[in-house]
């Protein structure tokens, strides 16, 4: 169980993180991970609790407590401390096969359920888990696990993003035969165009692709299925079919003014940026997009931030992030007690970024725009931003963000970032294979299944639960890989 008394002896550390000044300069990862014996400090802070909740992945209030993967994290941390490194990454490799993705972008559920959190602070599951993967790397511990034999089966997988990896990977290893169709020039989905290089290295996408090619995995890119190959085709060439296409379509703000120049969908804006710096191999960056620039963000999500944290990198003359709903309270409220995931106040790198940069948190709580005001060329110039107060709907009960009669304001703008979430899958996908969607244009399953209403076509990821984590999408990813192997074997060993 680590130390006993570990958790009384050493206060939680995690990585060094570089000067928000210095890390807007470039767009590299900017954390400095532990010294090996630091690491192992914070593996004896685990108490090896009698019911571990980190590792529960279960929904405590409507929302997920503990790791979704159910990753064994008191056995994992337990091997961090006494310096077992490769054993903890055989441990690790039990229940997770992607933590090089999960290290750097989950908003760790393990640590908001772990009994520390009670009295002090948690234990560093999160940087345990990058330091267990980094170091299976660097001491040739990831090896290619090419299947011994193959079964003659052949799976399409749709999509390259986190479920979509998860999927071909274990169904590769299982002896089918994997190939994976993305639409984009490059593998990786929401992983290479959705999450800024700062926050992903996209190396680190590269080198697990890489492996999984030379285990057997064929990727296909710029090939939109429901487009360039149809559903038939591609049904009568592979013995079953994973649709792991995400919740790609976003959310828009429908206000006069929208048609004008400057607005973008928050994840277009992320990946013209992420794909000029990787066409250039880092020597161009876009500063075009956004230098000199008053930027608006609307939304206050993980994108949000990820698009607040990258208009700064590229010279934006002023930020500002719009949320609709109230500022969370500091710390826990009465009413989400622990191992309930804590809905508190929290700055991500991005706004620590603007403070240092502008003097001020770029959040403004409880307001929404109502109309973008355009320029004779109809470039975006302007917008109206009204407050908004919460109010009970004497119908339903439900309270509703209504605006606050004498608040408008106009405000400059050059670049509006939509960040406002996505609504489910994208129609024409779904049209294509003929697979029934529900209310949220999520494709339909049975409760806890992955095959969906046309036989031999299964889905997983975003597309099938709706908007959630890159965690959630790899558990998902390696269940829909169960469910088919056992469709095609009669059982799954998986």
């Amino acid at each position: 169980m680590g130390k006993p008394t570990g958790f009384l002896e050493y206060k939680r550390e995690t990585a060094k993180v570089s000067a928000p000044k210095e890390r807007i300069q470039h767009f590299h990862e900017f954390r400095t991970p532990l010294s090996r014996e630091k690491q192992r400090e914070q593996g004896a802070r685990c108490m090896a609790c009698g019911v571990p909740f980190c590792q529960a992945g279960m929904m405590i209030g409507g929302m997920a407590s503990g790791c979704p993967l159910q990753n064994l994290v008191p056995e994992t941390n337990d091997l961090v401390y006494t310096g077992n490194w490769e054993q903890a990454y055989r441990r690790l490799s039990k229940t997770h096969c992607l933590p090089e993705f999960t290290s750097r972008v989950c908003p760790a559920l393990c640590e908001a359920a772990c009994t520390c959190n009670l009295d002090s602070e948690p234990v560093a599951t999160k940087e345990n888990e990058r330091a267990i993967i980094e170091t299976a790397f660097e001491k040739g511990w990831v090896k290619v696990q090419a299947p011994i034999a193959r079964t003659g089966k052949k799976i399409a997988v749709i999509g390259s993003g986190p479920s979509g990896l998860a999927a071909a990977l274990l169904l590769n290893r299982r002896g089918h035969s994997v190939t994976v169709y993305e639409r984009k020039d490059r593998v990786g989905g929401l992983l290479r165009y959705g999450i800024p290089n700062m926050k992903l290295e996209k190396s680190v996408i590269d080198r697990r692709v890489k492996l999984m090619e030379e285990e057997g995995v064929t990727f296909i890119t710029n090939t939109d299925i429901g487009k360039d190959i149809t559903a038939e085709e591609l049904l009568k060439k592979y013995d079953r079919v994973i649709l792991a296409c995400g919740a790609s379509n976003p959310r828009d703000i429908k206000v006069p003014g929208r048609e004008g120049k400057g607005i973008y969908f928050a994840v277009d804006f992320l990946g013209m940026v992420t794909k000029k710096l990787l066409d250039s191999n880092f020597r161009q960056v876009p500063y075009e997009l956004a230098q000199n620039k008053h930027v608006l963000v609307i939304g206050g999500g993980d994108t949000g931030n990820d698009c607040v944290g990258t208009a700064i990198r590229l010279g934006a003359k002023s930020v500002t992030q719009l949320e609709m709903m109230p500022k969370p309270p500091v710390e826990r409220a009465a009413n989400n007690p622990w191992p309930q995931w804590p809905r508190v106040l929290k700055t991500d790198y991005g706004q620590e970024e603007a403070i240092a940069v502008f003097g001020h948190d770029p959040r403004v709580y409880q307001t929404t725009v109502t109309e973008f005001l355009l320029n004779k060329k109809g470039e975006v110039s302007q917008a109206k931003i009204v407050k908004l107060e919460p109010k009970k709907d004497e119908k339903t009960g439900r309270m509703n963000m209504v605006p606050v009669e004498g608040s408008e304001k106009v405000i400059p703008v050059d670049l509006v970032l939509i960040a406002a979430g996505f609504l489910g899958s994208q129609a024409y996908v779904t049209d294509a294979f003929k697979v029934k969607v529900n209310g949220r244009t999520n494709v339909e399953t049975l409760p806890d299944k992955y095959e969906t209403s046309v036989p031999r076509v299964f889905t997983a990821g975003d597309m099938h639960r709706g908007q959630s984590l890159v965690v959630w999408a790899i558990r998902e990813g390696r269940e829909a890989a169960r469910a088919v192997d056992a469709s095609l074997m009669g059982y799954s060993n998986l």
